[in-house]
């Protein structure tokens, strides 16, 4: 029989409702060194124009390229960063060991949730999705657990038996490119349950909205706050219109982001900040600095936002 769901995380789960900003990591010059100072700052830029929940050691903030070293640091930046503002969802994953270490010691630094990574695995099953979920979530009863499925085999059933073990399975950031597949999965697992997360961001945001999901992802609100949270208000109000007018301010950015499989996803953020000046456009291998015609593109998008009044 699933357990009660206590009052606090019942509170969480509607506080998750919202944007959820992927903050990036700013490196140094060079890349071999994150730039904590600058790391701080993009953080409380974010709290400062209304974000209130900030993902530390998500995709867009190279999770894959840190040290474990850097992954605890950057939880803890966060946490000291908002100040009690925002609320602290921490990216863990790799292997269960190392989730269930990275979950006890964002516990401590003080996060109230987390993001699990999909597993990183060439062979998984079902069941043994179920598990690894399973571990994490045991080991830390107190916090929020956000499910990150990226995978179209995982549906509802899992998700629901999931929480039925782990009253604390308050959340699901879908990141499947099919709008029916989600629509589905989020029905057969309950639609009310979960704070459902639109995971692929602005450009899937309203699509997502229109059949579950009540908050998107967003690696752009690093860049122009003011226009992700715009696009919340929009599709909160239901005024569809307004959602994709700005939906088409936010759409050169974000399809230059998702072209080639995501090969760019951060270095178009990391170089739309770094011509603001608010971070390095570093970024770490597999990721590459973009080539100039690119920077180009990003600087007339930059330009077009500061015209408008977006930055």
């Amino acid at each position: 029989m699933p357990v009660a769901v206590p009052d606090a995380l019942i509170r969480l789960r509607s506080r998750l409702q919202t944007v959820v900003a992927i903050p990036i990591t700013p490196f140094q010059p060079g890349g071999a060194e994150v730039d904590w100072i600058a790391h701080a700052a993009l953080i409380r830029r974010l709290v400062d124009h209304g974000v209130e929940v900030v993902t530390p050691n998500g995709n867009t903030g190279e999770f894959y390229t840190l040290t474990l070293d850097e992954t605890r640091r950057a939880v803890e930046s966060a946490v000291e960063a908002v100040d009690g503002r925002a609320e602290v969802m921490a990216g863990v994953g790799l292997d269960a060991a190392g989730a269930v270490a990275a979950a006890t010691h964002a516990r401590a630094a003080g996060c109230g949730s987390l993001m699990v990574h999909q597993p990183v695995h060439p062979y998984r099953s079902a069941e043994g999705w179920v598990a690894y979920h399973r571990q994490v979530a045991e080991a830390v009863p107190e916090l929020g657990v956000v499910l990150y499925i990226r995978d179209p085999r995982i549906g509802g059933e899992q998700i629901a038996a999931l929480a039925d073990a782990c009253p604390n399975v308050i959340g699901v950031k879908y990141a499947v490119p099919d709008p029916v597949r989600f629509a589905s999965v989020a029905r057969d697992a309950g639609v009310t349950r979960f704070a459902w997360i639109a995971g692929l961001a602005e450009l899937s945001a309203p699509g997502y909205w229109a059949v579950g999901a009540a908050g998107f992802t967003s690696g752009l609100v690093n860049v122009v706050p003011r226009l992700s949270l715009a696009l919340l208000e929009a599709l909160r109000g239901g005024d569809f219109d307004k959602a994709m007018a700005v939906w088409e301010q936010a759409r050169s950015f974000e399809e230059l982001r998702a072209a080639d499989s995501s090969a760019d996803n951060v270095s178009v953020v990391k170089e739309a900040l770094a011509q603001l000046d608010l971070a390095e456009r570093t970024v770490r291998p597999p990721s590459r600095i973009l080539p100039a015609p690119l920077r180009d593109q990003i600087q007339a998008l930059v330009g077009r936002w500061r015209t408008e009044g977006w930055l």
